[in-house]
């Protein structure tokens, strides 16, 4: 099944804030890295951390844990050129770390305007599993290639955090947190010894169809094998027979609408917000297809 390629430019062209325009256009070098670097300034703040509604539910000002996913995300695409703004993202994780090593859901927030409640409501004297797994993920796959981000203190304390917190996982824990560790161990599969165990004991609250309801999420809420497993060639892959990941691919290409764009199936929580994923998701469709020789 393949997918309109010219329909997904012109749907991001009319609807997708700057960041994901240009996001979308840099792997075929029509957008640069200075430029997408650029897109990515306007949610920076003077801290080194990001707000901005960066994370479109998370739409306060002020930096927040939640956002450094999205920053990370930037930071591997530009790879291999790196940006000081990359370390200077975890120098202000650092500075927000609980001294167990976790990063909190949320800090306090001066605006929950447009905010979704799982944000607005978290509790930030408590370390996160969800959110430090997920950023640590991220910064290891820049850390790949750039060395001050490999080197930065925070990642490794950052990753300690995470391998024992996963160590103590005894049931299936929720489906985003279940999701962003197997993604976490994934990523350090090949400088930990000890993440290669971890991940086949976490693998057992896997169905073999890969599908995890998203508890307390919206009724049709559910990852699915790529929103665990989306690149090639990884440990993760191992999670899932190749026709379950081929079933997944012709799925993720058949929802594309006719407006050229894909969508979610979470909480809406704002107009915006909700516009603003829709780019997001149609840079990761597409990414992944390309990725996995479907365009």
């Amino acid at each position: 099944m393949s997918i309109d390629l010219s329909a997904a430019t012109a749907f991001m062209a009319t609807h997708a804030r700057v960041l994901d325009r240009r996001r979308f256009h840099h792997p075929a070098g029509e957008a640069s890295s200075a430029a997408l670097l650029a897109a990515l300034d306007a949610y920076r703040n003077p801290d080194g951390g990001y707000g901005w509604g960066l994370e479109p539910d998370l739409r306060s000002a002020e930096s927040q844990p939640g956002t450094a996913l999205h920053a990370f995300e930037v930071f591997e695409e530009i790879g291999p050129a790196t940006a000081p703004q990359a370390a200077g993202l975890c120098d202000w994780l650092d500075s927000v770390t609980r001294p167990d090593g976790g990063l909190p859901m949320a800090l306090p927030l001066t605006s929950t305007a447009g905010t979704a409640p799982w944000w607005a409501g978290a509790d930030p004297s408590t370390s996160s599993l969800q959110i430090t797994s997920v950023s640590a993920a991220a910064a290891h796959r820049v850390a790949a290639h750039d060395p001050a981000v490999a080197a930065h203190p925070w990642l490794e304390r950052a990753t300690l955090y995470c391998l024992d917190a996963i160590g103590r996982i005894r049931e299936r824990p929720h489906a985003y947190v279940l999701a962003f560790a197997l993604r976490f161990l994934d990523a350090v599969h090949d400088t930990r010894p000890e993440a290669a165990g971890l991940l086949a004991r976490l693998a057992a609250y896997v169905p073999a169809d890969g599908l995890v309801p998203v508890e307390g999420g919206t009724e049709e809420e559910t990852l699915r094998p790529l929103d665990i497993a989306p690149s090639p060639e990884r440990p993760l892959r191992d999670l899932f027979a190749p026709e379950v990941i081929a079933a997944d691919l012709d799925r993720l290409a058949a929802g594309q609408r006719e407006d050229g764009g894909w969508t979610v199936d979470y909480a809406r929580i704002s107009p915006a917000g909700a516009l603003e994923w829709r780019g997001h998701v149609t840079v990761r469709a597409v990414r992944i297809l390309r990725e996995n020789g479907r365009i």
